[in-house]
């Protein structure tokens, strides 16, 4: 540990020098009290550090002493449940020690030192591990079970391994013969969170991930693997997306991660998750949860560390074989910190002051994504799936950070605070929206959901386009004036858009539909709209179709709980009785 000493102080970023042996990225403790900072700027003996606490009453002269480690964090047993700070400080127990406030300089340990897991080994004496393979298990919380596996780069034999009991989480229970001698491995060990963790490949995502929400499952889906941004203006509803992906999406694990985000945002989810049953296990969602608490209150440089952190751990629980969702919220606050950090380092600025290595960064954190074969023996799969919330300011989509996203997510969810205004929720774009995991995901619609399923989705993808179109020619001469069947196109188009795409998030049974109801759901709509082409082809006026008396039971299918799907197939039936005795009644006229 080598000391130096502060030279100057210019809000989050401090300059100190004469730190011998310094290196990029190094950890520092800054001043008497010992803040927590890292080194992103070596000239000549100067070195440039980035604060993550607050810096009032620093001054020249002040120590800084390197620990020789780059930024990490501690992986292991306790994870689960945890509420940490962007630089994995457990939130929860700083404020059982020292009360509300975060104490400048406070160190206390990631993971519990004194509680005891039960761990239940999974290999013996003498077998051969390599970098990711299974020691043994630890039940985390009933949901989760934790593998204990070799850290990446260990690759030996078994010399000797703890029978099953109950050990701390830096008990020393493994012995492994390695090349370069004998180590000792624990429940736990720590990992540089800006160096990804290994892994033999990447593979195409083939499965989505189910969310419920009905506008993304349908029409825009994320594979499990896969990267999605949800960019959009004050108001839209980015953090409730991000909610109701974070309580419903099928994946093992929710990494929720709170980037500069406003503190009653956070204070929601804290209040929520524990109260919230998890639909695949009845238990509470925070018992596959891990949240990242960084608010707009707390120092700036912290954003960085809070998304590396986050996406550190999601790696880690990838590589054990999980199906991972990290919900970064949002990724703009964590580029106006790089801007601000950039322009007191004194760079060249790039577009609109934001450095010049920003889609460079951006780049970085959302490749760490995918779907791969794990660096283990077993070669087993891992999926870690990321949703950023980009909040571009007045919700321009030019903004450097949502371009310099949309340039490598693969799903792209627009929100439109027109939709918003209008109480249309999600506020999902569907002419903007995009996904670039159609043809992946095809087989499984075939296999899983239905034949007709994408040829569905298509049509009424086509009807929504065909209504923005018409809407020109509405506004200019009346709706009166279109052509009956361009009025039928505007009568499904407003179906799909009321009955399929709302979503109200806060009603018990509408806030998760399950691909199976959302096909029956999407199949009736667009069945009623052939019904109501072949009436008009039989000359039954639009005006009587539009108000044919089962309209009401169609706008409330999406309040048909999942166990009564089959009442949808009911309301078709009254959907044809209906239509066929406008025909005869038509035809009885003519």
């Amino acid at each position: 540990m080598n000391q130096g000493r502060i030279v100057k102080v210019s809000g989050p970023l401090v300059v100190a020098e004469g730190i011998e042996g310094a290196r990029m990225f190094d950890v520092v403790k800054v001043s008497e009290k010992g803040l927590v900072g890292e080194i992103i700027e070596l000239k000549g003996d100067q070195a440039s550090i980035q604060v993550y606490e607050e810096t009032g009453g620093l001054g020249p002269g002040e120590p800084v002493v390197t620990t020789g480690m780059p930024l990490s964090v501690k992986l292991g047993p306790g994870l689960v449940q945890s509420i940490y700070d962007g630089i994995q400080r457990p939130l929860n127990v700083i404020r059982d020690k020292v009360g509300d406030y975060v104490t400048r300089g406070v160190d206390i340990p990631p993971l519990d030192l004194t509680k005891k897991w039960h761990f239940s080994p999974r290999c013996k004496p003498g077998d051969k591990v390599v970098g990711g393979d299974f020691l043994g298990e630890v039940e985390e919380t009933p949901v989760v079970v934790h593998k204990i596996m070799v850290p990446p780069g260990i690759e030996g034999t078994i010399k000797e391994i703890a029978p099953e009991g109950d050990y701390t989480v830096d008990e020393k229970i493994v012995r492994v013969e390695t090349a370069d001698g004998e180590t000792e491995l624990s429940m736990s060990h720590r990992w540089p969170v800006r160096k990804p963790r290994p892994y033999k490949r990447k593979l195409i995502p083939q499965v989505p991930l189910i969310t419920g929400q009905r506008v993304i499952d349908t029409f825009f889906p994320v594979g499990k693997g896969g990267t999605a941004c949800v960019p959009g203006p004050f108001g839209s509803g980015k953090t409730v997306i991000q909610h109701q992906l974070a309580k419903w999406a099928d994946a093992d694990i929710i990494i929720y991660i709170g980037c500069g985000e406003r503190g009653n945002e956070m204070a929601d989810v804290l209040l929520e998750f524990p109260e919230l049953k998890d639909p695949r296990t009845n238990e509470p969602l925070m018992r596959r949860t891990v949240l990242i608490a960084n608010t707009s209150n707390m120092p700036v440089a912290a954003r960085e560390a809070s998304v590396y952190t986050g996406i550190t751990i999601a790696e880690y629980f990838r590589d054990m074989g999980y199906s991972i969702a990290v919900m970064a919220d949002s990724t703009s606050r964590w580029a106006e910190a790089m801007r601000e950090i950039s322009g007191r380092l004194e760079e060249m600025p790039g577009e609109e002051g934001y450095p010049a290595y920003l889609g460079r960064r951006v780049a970085e954190f959302y490749e760490r994504a995918g779907r791969v074969e794990c660096s283990s023996s077993d070669s087993r799969e891992g999926a870690l799936t990321v949703v950023g919330a980009v909040s571009p300011p007045g919700g321009d989509l030019s903004d450097p950070v949502v371009q310099a996203t949309l340039r490598v997510v693969k799903v792209f969810w627009s929100l439109e605070d027109i939709l918003a205004y209008r109480r249309h929720f999600p506020a999902i774009s569907w002419l903007n929206s995009y996904s670039l995991y159609y043809d992946n995901l095809e087989a499984y619609y075939q296999k899983e959901v239905g034949e007709d399923f994408s040829h569905m989705r298509d049509e009424a993808m086509k009807i929504l386009q065909q209504e923005a179109e018409l809407e020109e020619i509405v506004r200019l001469v009346g709706v009166e004036s279109l052509s009956p069947s361009d009025r039928l196109i505007l009568e499904t188009a407003r179906s799909i858009r009321e009955d399929f795409l709302h979503q109200n998030a806060f009603h018990e049974v509408d806030t998760y539909t399950s691909m199976k109801k959302q096909f029956a759901m999407l199949k009736l709509i667009m069945e009623v709209h052939e019904l109501a082409q072949r009436a008009l082809a039989k000359d039954v006026p639009i005006t009587k179709i539009s108000s044919l008396p089962v309209k009401e039971k169609i706008a409330r299918i999406k309040y048909i709980s999942e166990k009564e799907i089959e009442k949808i197939e009911g309301v078709k039936g009254k959907v044809e009785e209906q239509m066929e005795g406008l025909i005869r009644q038509e035809g009885e006229a003519a």
